[in-house]
């Protein structure tokens, strides 16, 4: 039983409000303050090749980012990504955000779509605690403007920077979060994912059926999060922040 309580009040999250395909943007935003100096510092340290990333280098930047910024289970999907550096952890839409604000610095475009998914994805690292886990969870599921180093560049979701490597999908329980999985399997939230991509029985790559809602795209995650605000209500965000902020995503501890 998932809990509907904890859920921002006087938000209908209906689908085809951001109907059709926005540009995107590699500008700064609140999240994505990539003109922050430590996103700076990030970006000289990182020696990224002059001009829009390709998809090499954002799989050389999202391999970083899984390497040095540990995983937690921070709720405060808002927090701009100098603040995830500063703190060295951030949870798995926190670190998507640090991707998207690099690829901006470097003049990719970026644009996120919004999914409401169904809370019950979350069981498996939850099961005690699952009359507090929401029933809904809003996801920014980044797109990026890139090259596959063949063509011009095209939109492509988070998940496509990475060819498919099969060897089974994402459970959503252990140690390896969404964030991690992204390099090493299909994450697929439309149903569209080959069988032979993703085996039968080894994990689920097709995610769709926890898919609530699609909210379409939008320009930024500010954007989206302005529009349907954050998965969790400001009090709830408050107090479970302080704990969850700090607890290591798939740790024996939460998840027992």
């Amino acid at each position: 039983m998932t809990s509907s309580l904890l859920r921002p009040r006087r938000r209908i999250r209906t689908g085809g409000e951001a109907a059709g395909s926005p540009a995107g943007s590699a500008s700064p935003t609140r999240i994505l303050d990539w003109r922050d100096p430590r996103v700076g510092a990030l970006v000289r340290s990182l020696e990224l090749p002059a001009g829009p990333a390709d998809v090499e280098t954002l799989r050389r930047v999202h391999a970083w980012i899984a390497a040095t910024v540990r995983p937690v289970y921070s709720v405060q999907d808002e927090r701009p990504v100098s603040e995830v550096l500063r703190r060295g952890r951030g949870s798995c839409s926190q670190r998507m955000a640090l991707l998207e604000a690099v690829a901006r610095a470097t003049g990719t475009a970026t644009r996120v779509r919004g999914l409401v998914v169904d809370g019950r994805f979350w069981y498996p690292r939850f099961p005690r605690l699952r009359p507090l886990v929401p029933d809904q969870v809003l996801l920014a599921w980044p797109e990026f403007h890139a090259s596959t180093g063949t063509g011009s560049p095209a939109w492509l979701t988070v998940s496509e920077l990475f060819d498919p490597v099969g060897g089974g999908g994402f459970t959503n329980a252990g140690s390896e979060t969404l964030f991690e999985a992204l390099s090493r399997t299909a994450i697929d939230w439309d149903g569209d994912t080959a069988a032979p991509v993703c085996p039968a029985g080894a994990g689920a790559c097709d995610l769709s059926a926890y898919v609530l809602t699609d909210l379409g795209r939008f320009a930024s995650r500010d954007d989206l999060f302005a529009r349907h605000g954050q998965t969790l209500c400001p009090l709830a965000r408050t107090l479970a922040e302080p704990v969850l902020g700090r607890r290591s995503a798939g740790a024996r501890t939460v998840a027992a």
